[in-house]
């Protein structure tokens, strides 16, 4: 049996629809019939510079959903016919942009049926991002998934640098599960504001406020500084600003998502960059854990899903799209 895949010639290059053997999953992977896929803005970033692509012609595409086409022979949780959601670590011809893929067994999570496929695509990579940068970064215990570090300082206030996007969101949600008393700044554009307040937020400012270190401080318990800063968008590259809204006299821990390299940090930080996979290889349950949250009504999309195309087609089209939108997923229909 043979299947279509959608395949970015070279770097820069065009896209074609060629085709290729159904891939077989290995003892512990799902093989997976998309019905909808994410565009996300490692996807542009693959095409155009080649940040984690291997050699071309390549298969691109990091987050679908859809039904389980086969498992893997030590494969228990899923069977053929399961709606799910997962993540994809993509090799030169294993991304999302095909009509069957496979992936980790871990890396997926069962599809509630109160969810499309549409809104389904849109969760895995925020959740595992943002759940890293909480749990890993900030050493927060997630209830039902980690258990609290003995070590780990009581963080009492954080702030979400990037909180619109579709990991700053997530981590908004999973800090308030997680501290439901701490004080949780965010910056945005003052369209998210409300949205944010409903996912948890504390205090909302503009974005412009990340070059104004006073008016971060301020807004703080006390006006003494936060005891950390999850970074969702590399804010601090541009805006070192925001270690000075650290609390001087506080842990200082600064969690920041793999979004850009070769950032210093001030002396006496205690930073650390994170990605998904930082939480699903401590936490191998993790992507159960979000289908919980979501059937527990704990947690919601993080940001709009906008469909914007249905079929492989309609990819080459969108993808430039990506980096022009803010608190919005865009999604293809498969």
């Amino acid at each position: 049996m043979s299947i279509q895949q959608l395949q970015a010639s070279k770097q820069g290059g065009t896209f074609s629809q060629v085709t290729a053997p159904i891939p077989k999953p290995d003892s512990h992977e799902v093989a997976i019939r998309p019905k909808a896929v994410s565009l996300n803005p490692i996807d542009w970033k693959n095409l155009h510079f080649g940040a984690m692509v291997s050699a071309w012609p390549a298969v691109l595409g990091i987050e679908g959903a859809g039904v389980v086409e086969s498992v893997g022979s030590s494969v228990t949780s899923f069977k053929p016919g399961d709606e799910v959601m997962s993540w994809i670590s993509r090799n030169q011809f294993n991304g999302a942009f095909q009509d069957v893929y496979t992936s980790q067994e871990t890396w997926i999570a069962r599809k509630p049926s109160s969810l499309s496929f549409e809104e389904a695509t849109s969760l895995p990579i925020g959740f595992l991002t943002g759940g890293a940068a909480v749990a890993v970064g900030l050493k927060v215990a997630l209830p039902g998934l980690s258990k609290p570090d003995s070590t780990a300082p009581q963080l009492k206030s954080i702030l979400v640098l990037g909180a619109s996007s579709a990991v700053g969101a997530a981590a908004v949600q999973l800090l308030r599960i997680a501290l439901p008393s701490a004080t949780i700044i965010t910056t945005s554009s003052a369209a998210h504001h409300a949205h944010l307040k409903s996912l948890g937020a504390t205090t909302c400012l503009e974005r412009s406020a990340q070059e104004d270190a006073s008016a971060l401080k301020a807004a703080s318990p006390g006006g003494t500084g936060v005891d950390a800063v999850l970074d969702a968008v590399g804010a601090c590259g541009d805006s070192p600003a925001v270690f000075d809204a650290l609390r001087s006299d506080g842990p200082k821990l600064y969690s920041l998502v793999l979004t850009r390299l070769g950032i210093e940090f001030p002396p006496g930080l205690q930073a650390m960059m994170v990605g998904g996979y930082d939480l699903v290889s401590k936490y191998p349950d993790a992507m159960e854990y979000l289908t919980k949250l979501l059937e527990d009504g704990k947690y919601q999309l993080p940001v709009k899903v906008e469909v914007v195309g249905k079929g492989l087609s309609a990819i080459e089209g969108n993808l430039d799209k990506v980096m022009k939108v803010s608190g919005t997923k865009l999604v293809i229909s498969l």
